[in-house]
C-alpha cells in the first residue's frame, strides 16, 4: 500500500539509482527501507518505486562516480513521480551459525 508520493517536476536534472546499503540492511534486519534514491534539487528523494514520464538515459562511468558512490544511474529531466509504501513489520532472517 503506498504511504507518501512525491513528484518532481519537469525540467530540473534528477539522478535515479539504488542504495545498495540500504539492501543489505533491509536483508540483514528484516527491514523494508526505500532503496531507490533520486537525487535533484531539494533532494535526495527515498522511495520503493519511481516512475519516469519520458525520456530518459541510463550512465555508467565506472572511473568517474557520483558523489554517493553510485556508478550506473538514470538521467532524465522529464517529471518523475517517487512512491513509499507503507512499511510492514518483517522480522530478520535466520543466520545459520
Amino acid at each position: 500500500m503506498i504511504e507518501e508520493t512525491t513528484t518532481i517536476r519537469e525540467g530540473l536534472l534528477k539522478r535515479v539509482h539504488i542504495d545498495q546499503h540500504r539492501i543489505r540492511a533491509n536483508l540483514t534486519n528484516g527491514t523494508d527501507l526505500p532503496v531507490v534514491t533520486v537525487q535533484a534539487r531539494g533532494g535526495p528523494y527515498k522511495g520503493h518505486e519511481v516512475t519516469i514520464d519520458g525520456p530518459s538515459q541510463v550512465i555508467y562511468r565506472g572511473e568517474d562516480p557520483l558523489s554517493c558512490g553510485a556508478r550506473v544511474w538514470i538521467e532524465t529531466k522529464a517529471p518523475v513521480t517517487i512512491q513509499v509504501h507503507e512499511r510492514e513489520e518483517r522480522s530478520a532472517p535466520e543466520v545459520a551459525a
